[in-house]
């Protein structure tokens, strides 16, 4: 009995502790999977109950144009917080800050008043409203660095750079195609909170963190040929009293893009006030019908597959032509036209015969080869393809109004991309607009070059279609207004019908100019487009002279040489005796075109492109105060040249430094 009775509590000591020495192990093994195994995880989740990250926001590397000027840059500025438990008076405080940071002293009080120790005040604020708030000197008010985007040009490219939101993203233009190069590291605070989750108070700043900047986008664009063509594209729409307009400057030989400009424009530090349409980069995301401007990329087609010669002739039907149940109007009656007479003064009868010669399926294949009905791949966003159909939809007329520009869109990118390859030599460019990205110290870490899609057409066909269309400058063709001085120009006017609903409005036209200058090794391909101006529908009207006025000032800045082959214009009679002395005036008297105080002074010359010492020289033999704006060659002048001044007229000269 006493053995059963031992036996029974032996076997009891041995389970209680097998019971113990089980339980031992399951809680060494616990203890060892949380402090051990567990241990970063779990560490996070308690610094996430009693701490709260407070974002900082990040800075933005700049953007530059090719020399190195800014476009857009971020700079540092304050931001207030408040900890609630720090003030002494919280009314009080209020009411000294509420007039300085926008609110009334009962909607701070509130905020203040709230759940939170932690209180963003103001973020980014003016330096002068930062200064008064620590002149206040509140215990418990601090502030921290943020940064802020800033557009130090204002408007200049502000399509191509585009904009930031309240967030640092980049929300159109390089600013969001290249956010994620742009952006750098986010910084923080970090406040501690209590076992309720309420703030209690701010880590030391030590534990904080600044956001780092990210790496700088430098762009293709000449922040000075921007200038030119914003500046010559606004004034072609105010005087021809048009709804828009888009201007593009490409370097052919590279596609690099120097300018792209849209009238209206917006001013990105401000981005918030202009609607939609005003933000938009019309010269990538809208397509329009080419118009004549086509006829260019017909000719070179025609050309290379061998369907016509240079001095192949046309019957152009006296201005009207029946083609497959259609009427094609020209706007004169021409009986019968070269090939290069046809592009001189753009006959659509002409182009639609050359269009028949030429064939669909050979007309189709070139035209996607120039680059239509595909998007460039341009370096934005938002970029358009245009419409081009497949050439086993087009029926009856198409093959005729596709040859001269209707039935078919492009974007203004496209187009001058298009013409540039006639203007290199046969070879499709694909556009860039970033040349390279560097980080803060300047060592570049991604450097774009050139880039040959195809080549499209042999250098003889270019060679040929462009000496075609340096007669449509010349006299009697349709693009005259963009002949520039001391250089042969290439090419073409284009007047396009708008579409208004499944018809073409009766009013509503577009007109543009595209060409290439110099016509020898040309540096520069210029495209202009006029929307629904209210003047003239013609893009030999309204947008050549544009285009002849940014070439001009482009050119001198650019010290492209002039081409000797052309002579230069003559100077007015007038013009050649003004600049002689008036020995009239040497005695004393006053006869018409001395200078005496209040007289006339003749006419205003053309300063374009003189420097600052030969615009003094000038002027000081004609005896007026001219007021000098910049360093460099002159770009911009007022009054224009040719009018009429007095010693007592205004006068400034723009001058603009040479690359």
């Amino acid at each position: 009995m006493i053995e059963k009775r031992e036996k029974w509590a032996r076997l009891r000591m041995r389970t209680v502790a097998a019971i113990f020495a089980l339980v031992f192990v399951v809680t060494a093994g616990r203890a060892f999977y949380l402090q051990v195994l567990q241990k970063e995880r779990l560490v996070k989740l308690a610094e996430k109950q009693h701490q709260r990250v407070v974002a900082l926001t990040p800075g933005r590397g700049a953007i530059f144009d090719q020399h190195n000027a800014p476009l857009a840059v971020s700079i540092e500025m304050d931001s207030c917080y408040a900890e609630v438990k720090h003030l002494e008076n919280v009314p009080e405080a209020a009411g000294k800050l509420a007039p300085l940071l926008g609110y009334s002293a009962a909607e701070l009080e509130a905020k203040l008043k709230g759940s939170r120790n932690f209180v963003w005040l103001g973020r980014r604020l003016a330096p002068e409203v930062a200064q008064k708030i620590r002149d206040l000197d509140l215990e418990g008010i601090g502030f921290v660095k943020e940064t802020k985007r800033f557009y130090p040009n204002s408007e200049v490219a502000a399509h191509v750079i585009g904009f930031t939101g309240t967030d640092p993203g980049g929300l159109e233009g390089v600013e969001k195609k290249y956010d994620s190069t742009i952006l750098g590291n986010t910084g923080f605070l970090v406040t501690q909170r209590d076992a309720l989750g309420r703030d209690i108070d701010l880590q030391q700043a030590g534990e904080g963190k600044s956001g780092t900047k990210g790496n700088n986008v430098v762009l293709t664009l000449d922040k000075n040929v921007q200038y030119i063509a914003e500046k010559e594209l606004a004034q072609a729409v105010v005087k021809n009293g048009a709804k828009g307009g888009i201007a593009v400057v490409m370097e052919p030989e590279t596609g690099r893009v120097l300018a792209m400009a849209n009238y209206p424009t917006f001013n990105p530090n401000s981005p918030f006030k202009y609607g939609p349409t005003t933000l938009r980069n019309h010269a990538i995301s809208d397509s329009f019908e080419p118009g004549s401007t086509f006829k260019i990329f017909l000719v070179a087609a025609a050309l290379e597959n061998h369907a016509i010669r240079p001095n192949d002739s046309f019957n152009c039907e006296n201005g009207v032509y029946n083609f497959a149940g259609r009427t094609i109007h020209d706007t004169h009656k021409y009986a019968s036209l070269t090939v290069p007479q046809i592009l001189k003064y753009s006959s659509n009868i002409g182009a639609a015969k050359i269009g028949s010669r030429l064939g669909a399926e050979r007309l189709y294949a070139a035209l996607t080869g120039f680059g239509f009905g595909e998007k460039s791949e341009i370096d934005l966003p938002g970029e358009t393809g245009g419409l081009l159909r497949k050439q086993s939809k087009w029926y009856g007329i198409d093959l005729a109004t596709i040859s001269f520009g209707q039935g078919v869109t492009a974007s203004a990118l496209q187009i001058a991309t298009a013409v540039s390859a006639v203007a290199n030599g046969g070879n499709l460019m694909k556009p860039y607009l970033v040349d390279h990205i560097a980080d803060d110290s300047g060592n570049v870490i991604k450097q774009f070059a050139p880039q040959v899609k195809r080549r499209v057409i042999s250098p003889d066909t270019a060679r040929k279609v462009a000496h075609m269309l340096e007669g449509v400058v010349n006299e009697g063709g349709t693009g005259t207004g963009a002949a520039v001085d001391g250089y042969r120009v290439a090419g073409k006017t284009g007047t396009a019908q708008k579409a208004d609903g499944r018809s073409y409005s009766a009013k509503k036209r577009t007109a543009s100019f595209v060409g290439f200058v110099p016509l020898e090794n040309p540096k520069l391909t210029i495209l202009v487009v006029v929307d629904e101006p209210t003047t003239s529908p013609y893009g030999g009207v309204v947008a050549a002279p544009a285009f002849s006025a940014i070439a001009q000032q482009a050119l001198c800045y650019l010290k492209v040489p002039l081409d000797r082959s052309v002579k230069k214009k003559a100077e007015p009679v007038e013009e050649k005796k003004e600049l002689q002395p008036a020995p009239e005036a040497a005695e004393g008297g006053t006869v018409e075109g001395s200078v005496a105080a209040g007289g006339e002074a003749g006419s205003m010359p053309n300063f374009r492109g003189m420097s600052m010492r030969q615009v003094l020289r000038i002027m000081e033999k004609r005896g007026l105060n001219v007021k000098l704006q910049g360093s460099g060659r002159a770009v911009e002048q007022s009054p224009p040249p040719g009018s009429r001044i007095t010693t007592q007229d205004p006068v400034w000269v723009r001058f603009v430094p040479s690359a």
